[in-house]
């Protein structure tokens, strides 16, 4: 905790005076042009990895980077998902898997987590991911982990699309969805093409068709 601490005062001393009209401005309102959605693994840092400042990026962050199908009962991640689109007007909206997720994990053994109630009814969200990767390679075990992270931010995908916000906004143009997988120890990031059907090494290519909202 000491280091949290020391942190703040090197931010309060170092960092801020070096951006201190970015902060006051700030200070008035946000305008941010990306809804971030990723896992709350402490290894992921949304800012880091996509090199932006603050005011960016909206980000939301949960066990497994879900987004649970819209319905009638108010959770934290609609109404954020909804405040993004509908009031903050984000164009673009990420979910971000990553190598190594615990959450993936344990969607491939709900059974493990029976002393974990509360994460295993949430990774329910994740079954249509795992249910997929079984069909497809016959057999669900550790060694399909990584499919079924890809697998897992293209089914949150179509979950985003059931939320009213978001569905009103993609049929006029005015969000684009974005499926990315960052792997930790190599620092790369993939991005899901939609006319290869793959999660693709992200270039210039990619940032060219996918900025326009």
């Amino acid at each position: 905790m000491r280091h949290l601490i020391k942190g703040v005062e090197k931010f309060q001393r170092e960092v801020y005076p070096e951006k201190k009209a970015t902060f006051q401005k700030l200070a008035n309102g946000q305008n941010p042009e990306v809804l971030f959605i990723t896992c709350s693994d402490s290894r992921i840092d949304p800012n880091l990895v996509t090199q932006t400042d603050p005011g960016e990026l909206f980000i939301c962050r949960n066990a497994g980077n879900i987004v649970p199908p819209h319905s009638n009962q108010t959770g934290g991640m609609t109404a954020s998902i909804e405040f993004a689109v509908a009031a903050l007007g984000v164009q673009h909206i990420v979910i971000c898997g990553h190598t190594d997720c615990g959450a993936m994990k344990g969607a491939l053994n709900p059974e493990g987590l029976d002393s974990l109630p509360h994460v295993k009814e949430w990774l329910g969200h994740c079954r249509s991911a795992t249910e997929v990767v079984k069909e497809r390679c016959g057999k669900l075990s550790a060694d399909e982990l990584e499919e079924v992270t890809k697998e897992n931010v293209l089914q949150q995908l179509q979950h985003l699309r059931t939320h009213p916000a978001v569905a009103s906004k993609i049929a006029t143009g005015q969000v684009i969805l974005h499926g990315w997988v960052y792997n930790i120890e190599k620092g790369d990031v993939l991005c899901y093409d939609d006319e290869t059907g793959k999660f693709e090494t992200m270039d210039d290519a990619y940032a060219e068709s996918s900025t326009s909202a």
